[in-house]
C-alpha cells in the first residue's frame, strides 16, 4: 500500500484510528512513531494486549513492508513482556484477516495473548484436519509460488 492510498488515511469511525490518535481511551503499554499497543478491553487471560499499526490499514493482506515490519518488532517486544509480566505456559498471537476470519475492528491489528495448558482457547480446528498427498501439496505449492512473482514476498 502507498502512502497516498486512502486507505492509509484515519478512519475517524474506527476505533483504533480514534485511540491511535488519542480520541478513545486505552491503557497503552508502548508506542512509536509507526506503532501503538494497549491492553485489550476483553482479557480471558490478564495480560492480553493488541498491537495495532497507527495509520488505518484494514488487514495484512494490505499492509506495506514498512509497517509490516514495525509491526513484528513491536508484536516481539509485546510478546517478551507479556511473558515476564504473566502468568502463561505459552502465548498465542494472532490476526484475523477480513469477515471470513471473524475479524471484529477492521484496522490491522495483532492479539499477543497469555496461554494456559487446557485453556481450549483457539481451538485452531472444528474437527481433524486432512493430509494432502505431496502432489496435491506441491500443486499448492506452485500456485502460491504463482501468486508471489513479481512481488517483494517472493524473496522470502
Amino acid at each position: 500500500m502507498q502512502p497516498g492510498n486512502p486507505a492509509a488515511a484515519p478512519d475517524h469511525r474506527c476505533v483504533f484510528c480514534a485511540i491511535a490518535a488519542g480520541d478513545a481511551p486505552a491503557s497503552v503499554i508502548a508506542a512509536d512513531a509507526l506503532t501503538l499497543a494497549f491492553l485489550d478491553v476483553r482479557q480471558y487471560h490478564a495480560g492480553h494486549v493488541l498491537v495495532i499499526p497507527r495509520r488505518h490499514v484494514p488487514d495484512v493482506r494490505t499492509m506495506d513492508d514498512e509497517t509490516g515490519a514495525a509491526l513484528m518488532r513491536a508484536v516481539a517486544t509485546v510478546a517478551r513482556a507479556v511473558d515476564r509480566a504473566f502468568p502463561n505456559d505459552g502465548l498465542s498471537i494472532w490476526h484475523s484477516a477480513g469477515p471470513g476470519a471473524n475479524q471484529e475492528v477492521p484496522h490491522l491489528h495483532f492479539h499477543v495473548h497469555p496461554r494456559r495448558l487446557g485453556d481450549r482457547m483457539l481451538e485452531v480446528y472444528p474437527g481433524p484436519p486432512a493430509y494432502p498427498d505431496r502432489t496435491t501439496l506441491d500443486a499448492w505449492a506452485e500456485r502460491l509460488r504463482s501468486a508471489l512473482s513479481g512481488t517483494s514476498a517472493a524473496a522470502i
